[in-house]
């Protein structure tokens, strides 16, 4: 467990003018994990403007006791700043993500929280004199933890502390969160429903964690987050956005999505989803609506978390557009209405206009038709054009996953690898005489000849030429051979170029076909 050396200069010039300082959270809980912490926080009994006399280059901007100190990393050169003066407004964040070598650490003083009556900021902020006030307000024990270098904390703390010591550092630990991750679980501090009352999003905070830790949530914690779900509607939508995105980004979404949905959470987030509980499908899907979605949301081979998402919601349509027909069931225009619920639902939580374009754009698209008898280039290029080139592979993920999520065995049949050959042949370069370093202007200047066919033949000659050795490519060897090829009559001209460049092109083509596995 390696503690960098500018989280180790913080705390020391803080202890050094006679503060308590220890580095605190999340940060903790990854060195315990054997994982590089992505962040550093540290807390202390100092109050701000007391950290700001140690600091100056720090800022304080907020009403909870941070602090924000702009630090050098370690191993890395700084560079030369230049216009200085200009960069005076920018804050401590902006200034370090100016600088690869640059990034910022956040002091806190301890404080108490009290009153939530809004269910998302605390009524009052106070600062406090002890630790243990300060990790008892944390959300969960793997978070509760604090690390200290030297010299050792009171030793009211460390009579409870039964955590790692040696002779660089010593965890504080006051609430079992060690205990916690061996077990692999995720815990409130103290009683869960004060935790969730003083902020709803720690519920999904909990998800989010199990998720990406691959742990099990306590279940008195999890009870807890079933009681109290309904407290998720005061949190602001871009917030509850932040959590769903790490859920997704995860390797336990699907699980993500069903422990939000069991523990009466997802109602609230997106109710949409929830009408398709129930809800039957056609003769060749064994799955109601929501069933079908979740499970395409599991089997995404894709790692995009929008992918994920639109996995999820590809069919959020089906409930409202379904209609008995003759029997059976049909969804007409389900792709087109789906892509505006999935708009509406991702314009709610604040997704970036990017975000939502995208995430809709493979759900409007997710039903394209594909018959391999049927389809030509010129259909497939239309399709990329609607679709747009960089959505190909995504939409075939889509694909993919709502088969999977269907229950179909075979996640990519015959007709969906051709489809993969048909894209890749009519996005590569096509074999023609636009390669040339040379054109038909430049041509009839340099044999000042009138525009004729004897221009496209001489052209495709050298075409030929380049194919066979691309080297030839360059203005000198064209000029020079093209008044070589001028003495030729347009027969000759014609059948030496078009028996080279049609080999080629089934020759490319037989190796793209291997590639697919398609005949």
């Amino acid at each position: 467990m390696k503690i960098p050396e500018y989280i180790k200069n913080i705390i020391d010039k803080l202890e050094q003018a006679g503060h308590e300082a220890y580095a605190v959270g999340g940060c903790v809980r990854d060195l315990l994990r054997s994982i590089i912490p992505k962040d550093w926080d540290i807390t202390t009994n100092a109050k701000p403007e007391e950290i700001l006399k140690i600091f100056p280059d720090g800022k304080y901007e907020n009403v909870f006791g941070t602090v924000i100190i702009p630090v050098e990393r370690e191993n890395t050169k700084t560079r030369k700043r230049e216009n200085t003066k200009t960069r005076k407004h920018l804050s401590a964040e902006a200034l370090a993500k100016e600088d690869e070598n640059k990034t910022v650490v956040e002091v806190t003083t301890y404080r108490s929280e009290q009153g939530y009556s809004d269910r998302r900021h605390p009524d009052e902020v106070r600062f406090e004199d002890s630790l243990e006030k300060d990790l008892s307000r944390r959300d969960f024990t793997i978070n509760a933890m604090a690390v200290a270098l030297t010299p050792s904390p009171s030793p009211a703390i460390a009579s409870r502390e039964k955590g790692v010591k040696n002779d660089n550092f010593q965890i504080i630990d006051l609430f079992g969160g060690q205990k916690d991750i061996k077990k692999r679980i995720i815990r409130a501090v103290g009683e869960p429903s004060d935790r969730f009352k003083e902020d709803a999003l720690r519920m999904m905070r909990a998800i989010r964690l199990a998720c990406e830790l691959n742990f099990d949530i306590e279940p008195k914690t999890e009870r807890a987050i079933k009681k109290m779900a309904g407290g998720i509607k005061f949190i602001a939508n871009e917030r509850i956005k932040d959590e769903l995105i790490k859920i997704l980004k995860s390797n336990k979404a699907y699980e993500g999505i069903m422990f939000l949905h069991q523990n009466k959470l997802l109602q609230y987030i997106m109710p949409e989803l929830e009408r398709g509980v129930g809800v039957g499908q056609c003769k060749h899907h064994i799955h109601s609506v929501f069933r079908h979605c979740v499970l395409s949301l599991k089997f995404c081979p894709s790692n995009d978390w929008r992918v994920k998402l639109a996995a999820l919601l590809h069919d959020i349509a089906k409930p409202q557009t379904k209609k008995i027909i003759n029997g059976g069931a049909t969804f007409y225009n389900h792709d087109i209405v789906g892509a505006k619920i999935a708009k509406k639902i991702m314009s709610r939580m604040k997704f970036s206009n990017d975000e939502i374009e995208k995430v809709a754009a493979l759900i409007r698209n997710h039903m394209f038709y594909y018959n391999v008898d049927e389809v030509t280039a010129s259909s497939v290029r239309r399709l990329i054009k609607k679709v747009g080139e960089e959505n190909l592979k995504d939409l075939i993920d889509l694909r993919i996953a709502d088969r999977l999520g269907s229950g179909v065995p075979k996640a990519k049949p015959y007709k969906l690898r051709h489809l993969e050959y048909m894209m890749e042949k009519v996005r590569q370069d096509p074999l023609s005489v636009k390669m040339l370093k040379i054109n038909g202007d430049e041509l009839m200047k340099l044999l000042k000849i009138q525009p004729s066919p004897k221009i496209g033949a001489i052209l495709d000659v050298l075409l030929s030429e380049v194919v066979d050795d691309p080297d030839l490519n360059n203005k000198e060897y064209l000029e020079n051979r093209s008044q070589e090829l001028n003495k030729m009559e347009l027969k000759e001209l014609r059948g030496q170029a078009k028996e080279k460049i049609e080999d080629r092109k089934m020759e490319d083509d037989s190796e793209l076909k291997k590639e697919f596995w398609v005949k």
